[in-house]
C-alpha cells in the first residue's frame, strides 16, 4: 500500500462511520448538545467541511472549489453556541456539501505525484500538520474525533450502538 492507497483508505473508512452515525439522526437532532458547553452535530459538520477544504487547501494551494459564500464564517468556533436552527444547514445540505468536498479531497489525493506528500504543507493549521501527507492523513482523524461524539448524541437519543 502507497500514501495514496492509505490515504484514501482512511478517508473512505471514516465515510463510511460518520454516514453510519448520521444516517437516522433529523435536521432536530443534529440541534442536540449532549451536555451543555457542547457542540452540537450540525455546528461540528461546518466546522469539518470548512476544516477540510481548508486543510487540503493549505497542502496543496489552489487545489480545493470554493465553499459557498459565508460558510465558512457561519461555523467558526465563535458561533458554535448558537442554537438557532436559521443559523445551520439541513442535514441533506451537510450531506451534499461533505460528499463535494470530500469528492474534491480525493481528487487532490490522486493527483500527488511521487514525493508529493513529503512536501511542506505551508503555514496554517495546527502545528503538527508538517507535510502534505501529514495534513491529508489527518483529515479522517478529525472527522472519526467529532463522530465519535457523535455517539453520546446517539445514546442520549435512545440509539443503540452502532460501532
Amino acid at each position: 500500500m502507497d500514501i495514496k492507497q492509505a490515504i484514501k483508505f482512511n478517508l473512505n473508512s471514516s465515510n463510511y462511520l460518520v454516514n453510519g452515525y448520521l444516517a437516522d439522526l433529523s435536521d432536530g437532532d443534529l440541534l442536540i448538545r449532549p451536555v451543555p458547553g457542547t457542540n452540537h452535530i450540525a455546528w461540528q459538520l461546518g466546522h469539518l467541511i470548512a476544516a477540510e477544504r481548508m486543510l487540503v487547501e493549505k497542502a496543496v494551494p489552489g487545489s480545493m472549489r470554493p465553499l459557498p459564500e459565508g460558510f465558512a464564517e457561519r461555523h467558526k468556533k465563535s458561533t458554535a453556541g448558537s442554537d438557532n436552527p436559521a443559523d445551520f444547514l439541513t442535514k441533506a445540505e451537510y450531506l451534499r456539501l461533505a460528499e463535494s468536498v470530500r469528492a474534491n479531497t480525493l481528487e487532490v489525493v490522486e493527483k500527488l505525484a511521487e514525493g508529493d506528500a513529503d512536501k511542506s504543507a505551508g503555514q496554517g493549521g495546527p502545528p503538527f500538520l508538517q507535510t502534505v501527507g501529514d495534513t491529508l492523513l489527518f483529515i479522517s482523524g478529525h472527522w472519526l474525533m467529532h463522530a465519535g461524539q457523535w455517539a453520546i448524541v446517539r445514546r442520549k437519543l435512545g440509539r443503540a450502538p452502532l460501532f
